[in-house]
């Protein structure tokens, strides 16, 4: 499921990953109360294999839920952030997240291995994938296999298991959507990018209240009105319908935990305070309505259980 967030342009936060001076590719075990809350990029892409945990991933211009046990290719360059779930902020929280993450830099120390001649089709796929896929689900026991080995291997025998690694990859038939059709402008200064990120942060954690555009335009340190002009420039949407997105969004997440009671428990608890205007905006934004979605969310499940 995506929702996407058109033409966003943003100069985020660039983050530089710890790399070890006798690694090509870096390995990184990660168990924490939550995911890395801001949202960044760096010249590595990145495979992720989510083990615990559950949120919202924002990639280049789009929303995606993930949940536990999935896999995810982001390009080098993308900007994204993996925001958990608000329970994983709570003082009291319990939970914790739990990743394994495969870091490569094409254009670095593996630069001379993808120009060798024989590494064009893996180098070719690598670019036309810097928008990044979700890896869909009959692929990932055998990524998350293969990923483990390259955890637990060191020197050459790590660098092979990673060019097999590359290898599935590359045989994905179909290629899944990519996370983000539409690459990111870097053309905007870095307060901007922070000003933008910090937006996001505070309708992320803020969408299921009556958030109204004063609240948001104060949080910004703008009026209104240039804050209206401010949010449509760099994100090509108003702040309405950005909310709306991401409302949707949480609706969408609950429908499929099938934790609530109905439909338009779901649709309160995302901070819809009308029925009629639930379905009405989830289906401008999915294509179908609430029950429409559930129902062949449930028909896609069902098989597997």
């Amino acid at each position: 499921m995506v929702i996407f967030v058109h033409s966003l342009a943003m100069k985020v936060l660039q983050f530089t990953i710890p790399v070890a001076h006798d690694k090509s590719v870096i390995v990184q075990q990660d168990e924490l109360p939550h995911f890395y809350p801001h949202l960044h990029r760096h010249k590595e892409a990145q495979i992720t294999w989510v083990q615990a945990g559950e949120g919202t991933l924002i990639a280049g211009n789009n929303m995606h839920t993930f949940r536990s046990g999935e896999i995810y290719l982001l390009g080098a360059d993308q900007p994204h952030l993996f925001k958990s779930n608000p329970e994983y902020f709570h003082p009291d929280n319990k939970k914790m997240i739990r990743t394994l993450t495969i870091f490569f830099d094409p254009n670095g120390r593996l630069a001379s291995l993808f120009n060798l001649p024989e590494m064009k089709s893996l180098r070719d796929f690598v670019q036309q994938t810097e928008q990044g896929f979700r890896i869909p689900v009959e692929y990932v026991d055998k990524i998350s296999r293969t990923m483990t080995e390259i955890r637990k291997s060191s020197g050459s025998d790590q660098l092979i298991c990673f060019l097999q690694l590359l290898g599935i990859l590359q045989n994905i038939n179909p290629l899944p959507e990519a996370l983000s059709p539409s690459a990111i402008s870097h053309g905007i200064t870095e307060s901007e990018g922070i000003r933008i990120s910090n937006i996001y942060n505070y309708i992320l954690q803020h969408y299921s209240e009556a958030v109204t555009l004063d609240d948001v335009a104060r949080e910004a340190c703008m009026t209104p009105q240039a804050f209206c002009r401010y949010f449509k420039k760099h994100t090509g949407h108003t702040f309405v319908s950005f909310l709306n997105s991401m409302r949707v969004n949480e609706a969408c997440k609950k429908l499929m935990e099938n934790k609530h009671e109905s439909i338009s428990v779901v649709a309160y608890k995302c901070g819809f305070t009308s029925i009629t205007n639930f379905n009405r905006v989830f289906k401008s934004v999915m294509g179908n309505s609430p029950r429409g979605y559930l129902d062949s969310y449930m028909n896609k499940v069902e098989p597997i259980n």
